[in-house]
C-alpha cells in the first residue's frame, strides 16, 4: 500500500461544524491535547475502565502503549505484542486483540496470560485480523484483510490461505462463523446502539462505510453508509445516540444517525487510524493520529463496550 502524504499546509486542528446541532456535541469550550507522540503507526485504542489507562497498538514497532488516565503517565504496555491492531474488551472487561503476528483474535485474562481465542477459520489462517468488537450476547465480530501479510513491516509476510478477506463471528463456544466476504478490504467495525445494524469499512476499493441489517447473528441488506473524504475510512465507533465517529486522513468525521456528515475533528497529521470514548461517563475521545495519540473532552458519550 502506497502511503500518499499531504502537504504539511492541509494538516489542520480544530473542530469543523457542517450542521449546528452537532454543537452539541462538544463543550463550548474545545481542547484537542495531544497525550503522547513517537508512534510510528498508533492503532486500536481502548479505554480499560477497571485499570483507568488506554491501552494501544503501535504496530510497526510490535508493542503495545499505554496513558494513565490518574496521573497523564505513558508507557510500554506490553513488547512484544504480535503486531497486535485493534483491540475492545469481553463481557467479563478483559481485552480481547486483533494479531497480525499469530493472526488471531487473543484474549488478556486477569494474570496478564494472552490466549488464543481463534486463528482458523475451515482449518485455514486468517489472513491478518484486523479491528473487532464484543455484541451484547458474547460474540466476538472481527474483520480480517490482508495488511499484515502483505510485508513484514506490520507482521509476518505470508500467503492468504482464505483467499478471500472476511467478517468474521466467534460465538461462546468458540464456533466460528463466516459473515462475509463480499468487503474488498474490510477494516473496522461496530455495532448501532441498539444492535440491530453494523458497520463495516471499506479501505479498499471503495473507502466506504457499509450498513447492514443484524438478525440472529446474520447480517443482510449491505448498503452504503457514507464515504468519508479524504482518504479512506480506518476505524469506527458509535456514541450512544447512534452518531457514528470515523478515521479519515483529516481526522475524525462525524456521521448522524442518516449518514450525514455533521463535523469534523481535523488532527494535524498525516493519518488518523483508530479511536475510542473512555475516561468518567465514557465522554472523552481518544484518537490514535499517525504518531501520536489525541484527547478531547465531549458532551456526547460513547457506549461501554459490551
Amino acid at each position: 500500500m502506497v502511503k500518499i502524504f499531504r502537504d504539511p499546509k492541509e494538516l489542520k486542528k480544530g473542530v469543523e461544524f457542517l450542521f449546528d446541532d452537532a454543537r452539541n456535541l462538544f463543550p463550548k469550550n474545545i481542547e484537542i491535547s495531544k497525550i503522547y507522540e513517537g508512534c510510528l503507526w498508533a492503532e486500536g485504542p481502548i479505554f480499560l475502565q477497571e485499570k483507568n489507562i488506554i491501552v494501544w497498538s503501535d504496530i510497526p514497532y510490535n508493542r503495545m502503549l499505554f496513558y494513565n488516565l490518574s496521573d497523564s503517565s505513558t508507557g510500554v504496555y506490553r513488547y512484544p505484542s504480535n503486531f497486535s491492531n485493534g483491540n475492545s474488551v469481553d463481557l467479563d472487561d478483559f481485552m480481547i486483540t486483533a494479531e497480525h503476528g499469530r493472526r488471531c483474535i487473543s484474549r488478556t485474562d486477569i494474570n496478564g496470560n494472552v490466549d488464543i481465542i481463534t486463528n482458523k477459520y475451515n482449518g485455514m489462517r486468517y489472513n491478518s485480523p484486523n479491528d473487532l468488537v464484543c455484541k451484547s450476547d458474547g460474540t466476538i465480530w472481527f474483520t480480517d484483510p490482508q495488511y499484515g501479510i502483505l510485508s513484514n513491516h506490520e507482521g509476518h509476510e505470508a500467503r492468504s490461505e482464505t483467499v478471500f478477506n472476511g467478517v468474521y463471528l466467534v460465538d461462546n463456544d468458540n464456533k466460528v462463523e463466516l459473515l462475509t466476504s463480499e468487503i474488498d478490504a474490510p477494516n473496522g467495525i461496530a455495532f448501532a446502539p441498539d444492535e440491530k445494524t453494523v458497520y463495516i469499512t471499506d479501505t479498499g476499493e471503495t473507502g466506504n462505510i457499509f450498513a447492514f441489517d443484524v438478525n440472529n447473528n446474520k447480517i443482510s441488506n449491505k448498503r452504503i453508509f457514507a464515504t468519508p473524504r479524504p482518504g479512506k475510512p480506518d476505524g469506527i465507533k458509535v456514541d450512544s445516540e447512534g452518531n457514528l465517529f470515523s478515521s479519515a486522513w483529516d481526522g475524525v468525521q462525524v456521521f448522524s444517525p442518516k449518514g450525514e456528515l455533521i463535523a469534523k475533528i481535523q488532527i494535524p497529521e498525516q493519518r488518523t487510524a483508530n479511536l475510542c470514548f473512555g475516561g468518567k461517563n465514557f465522554s472523552e475521545l481518544y484518537i490514535a493520529s499517525d504518531k501520536s495519540m489525541y484527547k478531547i473532552k465531549m458532551e456526547t458519550s460513547g457506549n461501554k463496550p459490551k
